[in-house]
């Protein structure tokens, strides 16, 4: 009969057997069935395409926990998710969390083998979450290997060991991917992103025949297949040498923004123009048909960094240009001329007029005046804006007006939940759910709402913007966004936005934005509490 080292497990948790061992001493799989263990199991895959991965992981460890007479009572899956963090796993986080708070009836984890516990870039990781357990008396068991109680030695050297393997996997395996990607881009091809305004993104066969357009969410379905940017629309290609040809003439990125609003123009994404959206237009070479890659990288999931230009990779002539090389190279000569000329007594000297007429600084005070070259220039000269700051004098403080505006809106939110709901149990004749966690609302059974408060900001020359930032974790059907009035006291109005119209993390509002979103506004909350009344969903054909 096979053996297996063990652990002195003289006081099971999982029935009324009781085996008495010394530390180390063998067990038998008899033995160990009369334990009656009790477990969970984990599993991951690292894409959604490895359709059949999760069913066979969960067919070996069951066979495996049948061999050893353990009842699985709980299953963690992580679908198509990276294993080189912990971040982003949620039903790992939620295993690690059920034992740290004693939730868990179990005392083993059981996973097919340690790179589906993870791959972390730092091979100590995987070790730590492992020990993260056990010291809360749960084992953490691969099935790939004999059920071990205790852990020797040889055993600790071996996972070590299979640990550092999944770890370099990840370094050699992101390498291959990167020069995949290069060679792709030297050919012609693009790699992943949105096309732009006034481009649009074309589907490849394997043989390089065009098979069709694709939209905004679109990708490609089988690996042969390629995607490449084509002109979009005449309408917007003219509308793009004629941002070209405004700024060469003289007009400011936010001039030129505001001209766009006005004549009901939105970029690729369906929002208004900005002065940040029309940067991008006039300086990305994509609209003169060059392909660019690894301007920015943040490889093994560190944090994106801007490259230096040497470790770019780019194919000139790659796309059918939108706008003319003399035109494309004028602008950039025209930008690069207008920040040469300031020296860095000019920039400062531009920085602490700024400070004395706003009274503070930061970047977006910085990016929103007209007088005031971009944020990230201070930050390239002056090697980060606080250093910048220090140079004029200005000592960052902390805020405390803007602590105490967003007490109060803490509050105000409590305040609108609550009256919403009763508002809603008012018209309806019922109790309204409302999660305490959440606050989110439930209405009908099925439809659930979530409620923000977007503070106003004042820009330099005096505009009102809003930033709507969505619970996009919390997957509401509707988000109920309060604007708040100039000074933050008072609600200045609310938009009610669908989750299928709205699905972005956040969205930015002017006083007049375009006809789409303004037909979400409303004065008050009259539409939604209509809405709560005689619908029935759950019973809704």
């Amino acid at each position: 009969m096979d053996e297996i080292t063990s652990l002195d497990y003289s006081q099971s948790q999982q029935g009324d057997t009781h085996l008495m061992r010394q530390p180390g001493t063998p067990y038998t799989i008899d033995e160990i069935k009369k334990l009656r263990l009790k477990s969970a199991i984990y599993i991951r895959m690292s894409t959604e395409l490895q359709v059949e991965s999760p069913e066979n992981q969960e067919r070996q460890i069951r066979a495996y926990a049948e061999r050893y007479g353990i009842e699985i009572i709980k299953t963690y899956a992580d679908l198509g998710v990276s294993g080189m963090t912990a971040e982003k796993r949620e039903q790992f986080q939620a295993l690690l969390d059920d034992v740290d708070n004693g939730r868990n009836n179990y005392s083993i984890v059981l996973y097919l083998d340690d790179s589906r516990w993870g791959r972390f870039v730092d091979s100590r990781d995987a070790d730590y979450y492992r020990m993260s357990l056990e010291r809360n008396g749960v084992i953490c068991q691969a099935c790939d290997k004999p059920l071990t109680m205790t852990t020797t030695i040889a055993d600790r050297i071996m996972t070590m060991l299979k640990d550092e393997s999944a770890s370099d996997y990840c370094r050699q395996l992101s390498q291959k991917v990167f020069i995949g990607q290069s060679n792709l881009i030297l050919k012609g091809y693009r790699q992943g992103g949105p096309a732009g305004f006034g481009l649009r993104r074309m589907l490849l066969t394997e043989t390089g025949e065009p098979k069709q357009e694709l939209v905004m969410g679109q990708r490609k379905s089988l690996q042969t297949e390629r995607v490449v940017l084509i002109p979009g629309p005449q309408s917007e290609q003219d509308k793009v040498v004629w941002m070209y040809d405004q700024f060469i003439a003289g007009k400011r990125e936010s001039e030129i923004a505001d001209i766009l609003n006005v004549e009901g123009w939105q970029t690729d994404f369906g929002r208004p123009w900005t002065r940040g959206t029309v940067r991008e237009v006039l300086t990305n070479e994509k609209y003169i048909g060059n392909n660019l890659f690894n301007r920015r990288s943040g490889k093994l999931k560190s944090k994106q960094k801007k490259n230096p230009e040497h470790e770019w990779v780019r194919k000139d002539g790659a796309f059918p240009p939108v706008v003319d090389l003399e035109r494309f190279y004028a602008v950039q000569e025209f930008i690069q001329e207008r920040h040469k000329k300031m020296t860095n007594e000019d920039l400062l000297e531009r920085l602490t007029n700024l400070q004395r007429q706003t009274g503070r600084l930061s970047a977006m005070i910085i990016d929103e005046s007209e007088e005031m070259p971009p944020s990230s220039l201070y930050m390239h000269r002056f090697g980060g804006l606080l250093r910048a700051y220090r140079l004029i004098g200005y000592i960052p403080e902390r805020d405390y007006r803007y602590v105490e505006i967003n007490q109060r809106l803490r509050t105000m939110h409590s305040d609108i939940v609550l009256q919403t709901v009763a508002d809603i149990e008012r018209l309806c004749g019922r109790k309204i759910s409302v999660d305490p966690a959440t606050n989110l609302l439930e209405l009908n059974y099925h439809l659930f709402i979530s409620i923000v408060i977007s503070r106003c900001f004042i820009t330099p020359s005096g505009l009102r913007r809003w930033k709507i930032r969505f619970d996009t974790g919390l997957h509401p059907d509707i988000t109920v966004a309060v604007r708040m009035n100039a000074v933050n006291e008072d609600i200045h109005d609310y938009y009610i936005l669908p989750a299928l119209e709205f699905g972005q993390t956040a969205l930015k509002l002017q006083d007049e934005n375009t006809d789409l979103l303004d037909s979400f506004r409303a004065d008050s909350l009259e539409y939604l509490l209509g809405m709560s009344v005689n619908i029935s969903l759950d019973k809704a054909v």
